[in-house]
């Protein structure tokens, strides 16, 4: 009798573990999940915002339509991901192609001057920070959920209900070399 009481002990805890582990799994793949809705939501303002600021600068770069074009088609690319892998490629094409505008700006000081230009800018700047920030978040999610998934024991019921590790919001390879280069400095 006690070593049946013994037994079901041992199995009652033995369950409560396992339970108490696939629910720090589940919450770790939701809080990943709710950190890439952050980013989603600032995204959403920046691709508002991008019409507006492509709208103002169109008067002022009538023959830099290649540049136009590229930013208008990463938005579109962006708006039509469906993952958050193809998400975060699609937004890094995005980053890619402002940097681009940004450079091409440089050679107009009459638009650089104009109000409207300059509030759109500060928009998408407050915005880029707040997407700088929301990224560092979803990563530290991701890393906490990999983690978790990878570390023995979880990983066994992580293996159990298939889960995977998950990529990190990065700069992709083409950023990371451009920004891996020293800024020009002009006087």
């Amino acid at each position: 009798m006690i070593a049946g009481l013994i037994i079901a002990g041992v199995v009652l805890i033995l369950i409560l573990w396992l339970v108490s582990i696939n629910n720090r799994l589940v919450s770790l793949k939701n809080n990943r999940e709710s950190a890439f809705a952050d980013i989603d939501v600032q995204l959403k303002q920046r691709y508002d915002l991008i019409p507006q600021l492509l709208g103002a600068v169109k008067g002022y770069m009538n023959h830099e339509s290649e540049v136009l074009t590229r930013v208008t088609e990463a938005r579109s690319r962006c708006l039509q991901a469906g993952t958050i892998s193809e998400k975060i490629n699609a937004e890094n094409n995005l980053g890619a192609a402002l940097s681009g505008l940004n450079i091409q700006i440089e050679a107009y000081p009459d638009l650089k001057a104009n109000t409207n230009f300059m509030n759109l800018q500060n928009e998408i700047s407050d915005i880029e920070n707040k997407l700088a920030a929301v990224r560092r978040y979803f990563n530290s999610s991701t890393k906490e959920y990999n983690n978790g998934i990878e570390q023995f024991p979880s990983n066994i019921i992580a293996n159990f209900k298939n889960y995977k590790t998950e990529p990190m919001f990065d700069l992709g390879v083409e950023q990371r070399q451009t920004l891996d280069k020293a800024p020009e400095v002009k006087f």
